[in-house]
């Protein structure tokens, strides 16, 4: 079966192809960046409460003991010297990323990691907890009810968890305290960095800009950066240059990749890969080991004692092989899926054909593999 933009298909489990067709018009705001137009990363160390009975054990986390004292005594209870093990409370990394542009009196989403060995967040609120920048200043205070995704369940004889229980979220849970020091009307240029360099979409982002201004205000210095002269953009300022030029549409170009993810399986071809024409053939050989231990106890009153025998069987199988299957030089993507297909082969085997196929010179594309 063909399509021209998106393939997938199912081979033994789950093997997804996908394709973006070379000529698909895309937003310049979703092919680069803008110079200085970025959020920050904060981050923080703090005490979340409330726990029913799924914090940290304080004898394995003295930090949170010290932490919980540091606060008790800013609130004027004096805890010096008294021996307190609760199991409410838990140790915590706040992380929260602060957009670009935030002002201060506005609201971000952070995220809770427990540091300890608390077993679960669930239903626990997060003390107020400052959130620092790279540079160590004080960008933003959260605070508020986590939302944890996952469950644990544990009783005397078993215990079962489901998703990741020691970890959450709080919407719009930090406040900005304090603004980022940038000023976009003060810049006289712009870079502005593609995510996937390429010579071919920075020529081509570099022309849209400069038909779309009327003016040659637009200028590529390498295949990552295109420069925009924003005093020969003819605009009042630079908010207005850029919101004139986002939504621009250009039609990237990227190299032809084939990412494979071992561990799920999966399988993603481009839609300019391309094979010369090889020939394939895949087979399988199966070795099973099975141990059966076999118990030997003496004659009823007859002295000796009860052993175990091991007992191994080992078999070696021939697995079903597809024969030789020839893959033709392929003008499309739809056409090595239609020969690879042919094979019948699972998604594991065919990430060992393909890794075949490159190492035979005969897989024009980057083969990544993760």
């Amino acid at each position: 079966m063909i399509l021209r933009k998106l393939l997938v298909f199912v081979i033994a489990g789950v093997a997804i192809l996908a394709t973006a067709g070379a000529d698909a018009s895309v937003r310049l705001k979703d092919l680069v960046e803008f110079d200085g137009v970025r959020g920050n990363d904060l981050l923080g160390y703090g005490l979340v409460v409330g726990l029913n009975g799924t914090g940290d054990s304080l004898r394995n986390a003295p930090f949170t003991e010290d932490m919980m004292s540091n606060i008790l005594e800013r609130l004027g209870v004096n805890v010096t010297g008294e021996q307190f093990r609760p199991r409410n409370v838990a140790a915590v990394i706040v992380t929260a990323s602060l957009p670009p542009f935030a002002r201060s009196g506005g609201r971000v989403d952070v995220s809770v990691s427990a540091i300890g060995d608390a077993s679960s967040l669930l239903g626990g609120t997060l003390v107020m907890t400052p959130l620092n920048g790279a540079d160590g200043t004080i960008y933003a205070v959260a605070q508020g009810t986590i939302i944890a995704g996952g469950a644990s369940i544990e009783g005397q004889g078993a215990r079962e968890v489901r998703g990741v229980p020691t970890a959450g979220t709080i919407p719009m849970g930090a406040r900005v305290e304090r603004e980022v020091d940038f000023e976009l009307s003060e810049l006289k240029r712009v870079r502005l960095s593609l995510r996937v360099p390429d010579f071919s979409t920075a020529a081509r982002i570099e022309q849209g800009i400069n038909r779309e201004l009327g003016r040659q205000a637009a200028r590529m210095t390498d295949p990552g950066t295109v420069v925009l002269d924003l005093g020969a953009t003819g605009m009042s300022s630079a908010a207005h240059a850029l919101a004139r030029i986002e939504n621009i549409t250009v039609s990237p170009q990227t190299r032809a990749r084939v990412v494979v993810d071992q561990r799920s399986g999966t399988i993603v071809l481009g839609e300019d890969v391309r094979i010369s024409r090889v020939a394939v053939a895949q087979g399988g050989l199966t070795l099973r080991v099975s141990e059966e231990p076999e118990v030997v106890q003496p004659n009823p009153f007859a002295r000796g004692e009860t052993v175990v025998v091991p007992r191994t069987n080992a078999e070696l199988e021939d697995g079903e092989a597809t024969g030789l299957a020839e893959l033709r030089g392929g003008t499309s993507l739809s056409e090595i899926v239609a020969g690879l297909n042919a094979l019948g082969v699972a998604p594991r085997d065919m990430i060992d054909i393909l890794n075949s196929i490159n190492a035979a010179g005969a897989l024009h594309a980057e083969l990544i593999v993760r």
